[in-house]
C-alpha cells in the first residue's frame, strides 16, 4: 500500500470560466480526523467520503446541474428574443436612415437645381450687361464726332468778317448742341459705372451660387454613396468618433435659410440687373433722339442763315448792278455838264466881246439902246446858266462820290456774305455731313 496521503480533487467551475467570470479559490474543507478503523489502518490518514456524503455530494451536483440547465435555457430564449428585437430594430433605423438619406438628395437635388437655373441666369444677365456695356463705351465715343464738329463749326462762324458776326439762332442752335453732348457724355458715363458695378455685383451673387453649388454637389455625392452602403458592402469601416455631436454642426433650418438667402440675393440681381437693361436701352434711345433732334434743328438752322445769307447777296448784287448802272448814267451826265458847260464858253465870249465893243462907242453912242439891253441880260442869262450847270455839276460830281461809296460797300458786304456763305454751306455744313449715323450712337 501506498505511504502518499489521499487529498480531494480541487472543485473546477465550467460556468464561470464560460460566462468570463474570474475564478475563485476553491472552497477547502479543513480536515476532519477520521475514527481509526482498525490495527490494518493504524499510523495512516485517510480522505475517503462516508457514503452518506457520497449521496450527498451525488444529489448536490443533480441539483446543481438541473438548476445550470434552467438558467441557460432561460437565458438562450432571452438572448434569441434579444438578438431578433435587435436585429429588427437594426433593420428598422437602416431602413429609416436610407429613407432619409434620399429624401435628403431629393432635397439637394431641388436646391441644386434651383442653384444652377440661377447661375445660369446670372450668367447670361452678366453677358447681356457686358454687351451694353460695350454698347455704351461705343455710343460714348461716337458722341466724339458730333462734339467736334459742333465746336469746329463754332470756330469757323467766329471767323466771320464783322458785320455777319452775329449770335444768330445759328449760334444758339450750335451752343444748345454743346451742352446736350456733354450732358448725355455724362449720363453715358453714370450708366456705364452703374452697368459696371451690377456686373460685380452679379458675379459675386453668381460666385456665392457656385460655392453652394460645389458644397451641396459634394454633399449629394457623399450621401447617394452612405446611400448605397449595405451591410454587404465590404468598404465599411468603424468611425467611433462619427457619432459623436459637432458644436459647429448647423441644423435643417440654417441650412434651408442659408440657400434661400443666396437664391434671394440672386434674385435680387436678377431683378436689378433686369431694371438697368432696360434703362440702358431707354437712355440709348433717348440720348440717340435728343442729338439727332438737335442737329436737325442746327442743320435747318444752317439752311435758314444760308436762305437769308444767299438772298442778301442777291440783292446786294442787283443793287450793286443798279449802282454801276447810277454810276454810268452819272458820269456821263457829269461829261454833258461839263460839255454844256464848255459850250457856253462861246456865247459868253461873243456877248461880252459885243459888249466890250459897244461899250467903245464914242459920245451919245453910248447909249443902253435895245441891243445894249439884249446883250446885258444875254451875260446875265448865261452867267446865270453856268451857275446852275456848275451847280449842278458840284452836286453830280457828289452824287458819283456817294456811288462810288455805296458801290465799294455794297462789293464789300457781297464779299463779306460770299465768306459767309463759305464760311455756312461749304464748311459746316459740309463737315455736318460726317455726323454720326443712329446706329453709331446706339451703340452699334
Amino acid at each position: 500500500m501506498s505511504s502518499d496521503v489521499l487529498v480531494s480533487r480541487p472543485h473546477f467551475d465550467s460556468r464561470a470560466v464560460a460566462q468570463g467570470v474570474p475564478e475563485t479559490e476553491p472552497h477547502v474543507r479543513p480536515e476532519v480526523p477520521q475514527p481509526a478503523s482498525g490495527s490494518a489502518t493504524a499510523g495512516y490518514r485517510t480522505a475517503k467520503y462516508t457514503p452518506a456524503e457520497w449521496f450527498s455530494n451525488y444529489h448536490t451536483i443533480l441539483q446543481q446541474a438541473g438548476t445550470d440547465r434552467r438558467e441557460a435555457n432561460s437565458i438562450q430564449r432571452e438572448s434569441k428574443s434579444l438578438y431578433q428585437d435587435a436585429e429588427t430594430a437594426t433593420l428598422k433605423t437602416q431602413a429609416e436612415g436610407t429613407r432619409l438619406l434620399g429624401e435628403r438628395l431629393q432635397d439637394i437635388h431641388c436646391s441644386r437645381s434651383e442653384l444652377q437655373r440661377h447661375i445660369a441666369q446670372l450668367l447670361t444677365d452678366t453677358h447681356a450687361l457686358l454687351a451694353q456695356k460695350t454698347k455704351l463705351e461705343k455710343a460714348l465715343d461716337a458722341t466724339e464726332t458730333p462734339y467736334a464738329i459742333a465746336t469746329d463749326n463754332l470756330n469757323c462762324r467766329a471767323r466771320r468778317p464783322g458785320p455777319d458776326l452775329v449770335r444768330d439762332s445759328v449760334e444758339e442752335e450750335l451752343l444748345k448742341e454743346v451742352h446736350l453732348i456733354r450732358s448725355v457724355q455724362a449720363l453715358l458715363k453714370r450708366t456705364t459705372a452703374q452697368v459696371v458695378s451690377q456686373i460685380k455685383m452679379n458675379r459675386e451673387a453668381k460666385q456665392t451660387l457656385e460655392l453652394d453649388w460645389s458644397d451641396k454637389y459634394q454633399a449629394y455625392n457623399f450621401d447617394d454613396h452612405s446611400g448605397r452602403y449595405s451591410n454587404m458592402s465590404p468598404d465599411t469601416r468603424h468611425h467611433p468618433s462619427s457619432a459623436t455631436m459637432q458644436d459647429q454642426v448647423c441644423n435643417s433650418i440654417a441650412w434651408t435659410k442659408f440657400t434661400e438667402d443666396n437664391l434671394t440675393k440672386a434674385l435680387q440681381e436678377e431683378h436689378a440687373t433686369s431694371s438697368l437693361r432696360m434703362l440702358v436701352e431707354r437712355v440709348l434711345q433717348d440720348t440717340t433722339d435728343d442729338l439727332r433732334h438737335q442737329c436737325s434743328c442746327v442743320d435747318r438752322a444752317f439752311s435758314q442763315r444760308c436762305v437769308e445769307l444767299i438772298e442778301a447777296k442777291t440783292q446786294l448784287e442787283m443793287k450793286l448792278a443798279q449802282i454801276l448802272e447810277q454810276i454810268g448814267a452819272q458820269e456821263r451826265n457829269i461829261v454833258a455838264l461839263q460839255e454844256a458847260i464848255h459850250n457856253k464858253e462861246a456865247p459868253l465870249r461873243v456877248a461880252q466881246s459885243r459888249l466890250y465893243l459897244r461899250s467903245l462907242r464914242p459920245n451919245m453912242e453910248l447909249c443902253r439902246d435895245e441891243p445894249q439891253l439884249s446883250l446885258e441880260g444875254e451875260v446875265r442869262q448865261i452867267d446865270a446858266t453856268l451857275a446852275c450847270l456848275q451847280q449842278q455839276l458840284s452836286e453830280a460830281r457828289g452824287s458819283l462820290s456817294h456811288l462810288e461809296e455805296s458801290r465799294v460797300a455794297v462789293e464789300k458786304d457781297i464779299n463779306c456774305k460770299t465768306h459767309s456763305l463759305f464760311i455756312e454751306r461749304d464748311k459746316c455744313m459740309t463737315h455736318r455731313k460726317r455726323y454720326p449715323s443712329i446706329s453709331s450712337l446706339l451703340g452699334y
